[in-house]
């Protein structure tokens, strides 16, 4: 089992017109993802990777059954990208777009609210590495061949350090049942705690790899849920222990700018909840096996 994709999700690609998404939907499909078409306006009736293309994602739906889309739409237009797949019915949205203005998402954040809860589309990122469910599909930009199929659950504002800690797990023989990179912009679709609460109730997901780094209250509010939530075990890694206050580093919501945004506050707080840290990114791979060896002893 995964959460988000398997190999039964029907995928479409926003944007697969175009080189970076035609790129990237070849990749997919080589490894297995469902990808049934693709959207790129004005180009309705062509072709792409022999998968039919749509002037529209409603069109798109109508005509696949497509239930998740990969946006991979210039900055300018991203947002209206998203609304226009949430309006459409697709249930799961990844976005891995960089430099979507923040007025933009925060139109994007009241437009998904419209929706009730069961008909609310779930939104990834924007700027991320998308998801991946190992052996079954995945939407993004992540280099699947890193990736073991296992019960290990990755979730992470930084993609580089999602592809460090599957890769270092996988040559320790430890698997992943889904990785899921939620972004590193200020303002993002889903949270460490809505993708936590997800592997939580996932029965093929034994433990949960969670990735952040300085800046914002999201780490801080993920180690309150773990500690009143979850029975899984968790190890995190913040990344930015060296960052100075009040500098961007990298993402643009890496910076801190308030108590308790910075990597060693957030190391207090997540330990404080019961969540074994590792201590350098190096570490990611075997401070995992260690937690599993210790779970599966108790």
């Amino acid at each position: 089992m995964a959460i988000l994709i398997d190999a039964t999700t029907r995928v479409i690609v926003q944007g697969i017109s175009g080189r970076i998404g035609q790129f990237h939907a070849a990749d997919m499909i080589a490894h297995g993802t469902n990808v049934v078409g693709g959207v790129t306006p004005g180009k309705g009736g062509a072709t792409v990777l022999e998968r039919p293309v749509f002037n529209t994602v409603r069109e798109a739906v109508t005509a696949t059954g497509a239930e998740a889309s990969l946006v991979f739409v210039p900055p300018g237009f991203a947002a209206d990208a998203i609304m226009e797949a949430a309006d459409a019915g697709i249930r799961t949205a990844v976005c891995v777009t960089d430099g979507i203005p923040a007025q933009d998402m925060m139109k994007v954040k009241r437009f998904l609210r419209r929706y009730p809860e069961g008909r609310r589309m779930r939104l990834i990122g924007p700027n991320c590495a998308g998801i991946i469910s190992p052996g079954q599909g995945f939407m993004g930009i992540m280099p699947p061949h890193i990736y073991a199929p296992g019960r290990v659950g990755i979730v992470g504002r930084s993609g580089t350090l999602g592809y460090e800690a599957a890769s270092q797990m996988k040559a320790l023989g430890i698997g992943v049942s889904t990785s899921v990179g939620i972004g590193g912009d200020p303002i993002n679709g889903s949270s460490f705690r809505d993708i936590l609460a997800l592997f939580e109730a996932d029965p093929d997901t034994d433990a949960v790899m969670m990735i952040g780094e300085i800046g914002g209250p999201q780490e801080a509010d993920a180690a309150e849920f773990v500690r009143d939530h979850m029975t899984k075990p968790v190890v995190a890694y913040v990344a930015g222990l060296s960052a100075p206050k009040g500098r961007k580093m990298g993402h643009a919501g890496a910076i801190i700018s308030a108590f308790g945004e910075s990597a060693q506050e957030k190391v207090v707080i997540l330990e404080a909840a019961g969540i074994t840290v590792a201590p350098h990114p190096s570490a990611l791979g075997e401070t995992m096996a260690r937690v599993l060896a210790r779970s599966r002893a108790a």
